[in-house]
């Protein structure tokens, strides 16, 4: 069995699911919250396929940042998809949408709007950052 069917069978109960050499890791937060969190903790994710249940642009340079290998996602929007092929990270997904949506439904979401014209990888995780430091206050 791959590290990404390891990662897709062990993704019920969380929000994501990381696995590399059938060591899985685990996180029941939202959002981009698991990946920043690994970040911050200097976790180091490379090689590393991912199950996930939201993708966006925001979580796909993420991915791209840490290194990750293979990435699947029960949904994953189109910018994210469009990332993730530009940096060779095979995707698989069961729903693909145009945009990710706030958790209120009445906007695009806030972390996809903070890298909505951003395309280099460290810059995107600064403007990630910041964002999540904005909406804490």
């Amino acid at each position: 069995m791959t590290d990404l069917q390891i990662a897709k069978n062990n993704l019920l109960g969380h929000t994501i699911c990381l696995c590399k050499d059938g060591n899985c890791l685990f996180s029941e937060k939202k959002g981009i919250a698991p990946m920043m969190n690994f970040i911050a903790d200097g976790v180091d994710l490379v090689g590393y396929s991912v199950a996930d249940l939201v993708v966006g642009n925001a979580a796909a340079m993420l991915f791209v940042k840490c290194g990750i290998t293979k990435v699947f996602a029960k949904t994953l929007s189109i910018s994210g998809k469009n990332t993730l092929k530009m940096h060779g990270i095979p995707c698989e997904y069961e729903t693909l949408t145009e945009k990710i949506i706030n958790r209120e439904g009445t906007d695009i979401c806030p972390m996809e709007k903070a890298v909505l014209n951003c395309d280099d990888v460290e810059n995107a995780y600064l403007l990630l950052r910041n964002k999540l430091m904005e909406l804490s206050k």
